[in-house]
């Protein structure tokens, strides 16, 4: 069976809009209400975070999401009881998000599988180097037919992302700027440049554009260098108060985006 980010990137046209969101959070029992209206209000792919107490990618908003989510009782293996059922709900591509530390503790190979057959469809860990995984895991990953998604930033040199694409299936994270999450927002002339640098490496994986992404113009700039953005930062503020499923439909709304040309 063809992996399901394999099958959006080979079909979609215009520009891919991932989500993500803290598993856990606002209230414990919000993982798979949030994973359905998502889809239901068009988003393409989900990122599904599994809270960690020192999620060092993350900014300020992210890591209140995920510590109110632990203080809430989320863990790894309630998550994967929360998913149990998630492809009788959900048809889009899944991927869990989380840092090595908890990962590692659940043990490695057993996770994978677990969330195998649940139907996730990969995995992004920011802080597991890609010799550990080449060494450890990858076969894990080809066996069961799961993505794990590397991640480029403006520091990565050219002859590593072309060795991160070499590796990588199903995209590439590109880090948009060197900060955490929810930081550096808007287009600057230097974010432009460093995109428009990685669209003409002509890399053979889809690269998916995160970090500071926050509304419909953000999306349509991204859309000009890379074929997917992803928001996690404003839809978690967006989230935070109100009835979460108008929540989730008026958000999706105002950053519901055009089709849009790569250079």
């Amino acid at each position: 069976m063809e992996n399901r980010i394999d099958s959006l990137f080979k079909y979609k046209s215009g520009t891919v809009l991932s989500v993500y969101f803290t598993a856990g959070y606002p209230s414990l029992n919000d993982t798979l209400t949030i994973a359905k209206e998502l889809e239901a209000n068009g988003v393409d792919m989900l990122e599904i975070g599994i809270p960690f107490s020192d999620p060092l990618a993350d900014g300020p908003v992210i890591q209140n999401s995920s510590k109110t989510a632990i203080e809430n009782g989320m863990c790894i293996e309630l998550l994967l009881k929360q998913l149990s059922t998630l492809r009788e709900h959900i048809a889009i591509p899944v991927l869990l998000m989380g840092y090595y530390n908890p990962i590692l503790q659940y043990g490695v190979t057993l996770f994978l599988e677990k969330i195998a057959a649940i139907g996730i469809d990969g995995l992004i860990i920011p802080d597991m180097p890609i010799e550990e995984y080449q060494e450890n895991y990858e076969t894990d990953f080809k066996r069961l037919n799961l993505k794990n998604i590397l991640l480029i930033t403006p520091q990565t040199s050219d002859s590593r992302i072309r060795y991160i694409d070499s590796v990588s299936g199903g995209f590439i994270y590109v880090v948009s700027s060197s900060t955490t999450t929810g930081e550096h927002t808007g287009f600057s002339e230097k974010r432009e440049s460093y995109l428009s640098k990685i669209s003409s490496m002509k890399l053979n994986n889809p690269c998916i554009v995160g970090f500071g992404i926050q509304n419909k113009e953000d999306i349509k700039q991204v859309g000009k260098y890379a074929y997917g953005a992803i928001i996690g930062t404003a839809f978690i503020k967006a989230i935070t108060q109100g009835e979460l499923k108008q929540q989730i439909k008026h958000f999706i709304k105002t950053v519901s985006h055009d089709t849009t040309v790569r250079t």
